[in-house]
């Protein structure tokens, strides 16, 4: 059963890396804005995709200008806001975004769904990026037409990291052209 797991995990991984490529680079630059202005990059996490917003604080190497987002905070046009949720249906997440939206705030989000004109939270976002998990990856073993293991913080972290590098990048690149000019005398 594990190489089976292994081979979907890997094939949910591929599909996400050549279909949200583009997705996954618009969403880095766009949360580099943020970074490279006075901005903060705000984590909205919702239920189990709250690992994302843990990984951003406390793995080897956080997130620049993180921040968690809770509703007490009030944002500033610079701030950027990324949303994680298992479904774009999440009527937590559709509260945030349908605010956001009507503040003119710039943001991400992230769900299992495809983008598409009945995915309300697809259609909010700046900029949206699916998981690729319609639901079990694996077949049950005793009942068929069942299916299990649904990896979605496994697939909501892949797209983490792959945001990240991206925004790493964009914003290392950005102190690089600070550094060539600043002054030799300062």
């Amino acid at each position: 059963m594990s190489k089976i797991l292994t081979t979907q995990l890997t094939g949910l991984f591929q599909r996400i890396g050549q279909s949200e490529e583009e997705a996954i680079e618009e969403t880095a630059r766009l949360l580099a804005q943020a970074a490279i202005g006075q901005g903060t990059v705000y984590f909205a996490t919702f239920g189990e995709l709250e690992a994302i917003a843990i990984q951003a604080e406390q793995g080897v190497q956080p997130f620049a200008k993180f921040a968690r987002y809770d509703e007490a905070i009030e944002l500033m046009p610079a701030d950027r806001v990324i949303i994680f949720t298992r479904q774009a249906s999440d009527e937590q997440a559709l509260l945030l975004a349908r605010k956001l939206h009507k503040e003119f705030i710039p943001f991400s989000a992230v769900a299992s769904e495809v983008a598409s004109d009945d995915n309300e939270l697809s259609d909010l976002a700046y900029t949206y990026i699916s998981l690729k998990m319609r639901g079990g990856i694996l077949p049950h073993p005793t009942k068929l037409g069942e299916r299990i293991v649904f990896p979605h913080i496994m697939a909501a972290l892949y797209i983490y990291e792959a945001i990240k590098m991206e925004f790493d990048e964009m914003v290392a690149g950005d102190e690089d052209d600070e550094e060539e000019t600043a002054s030799p005398f300062a």
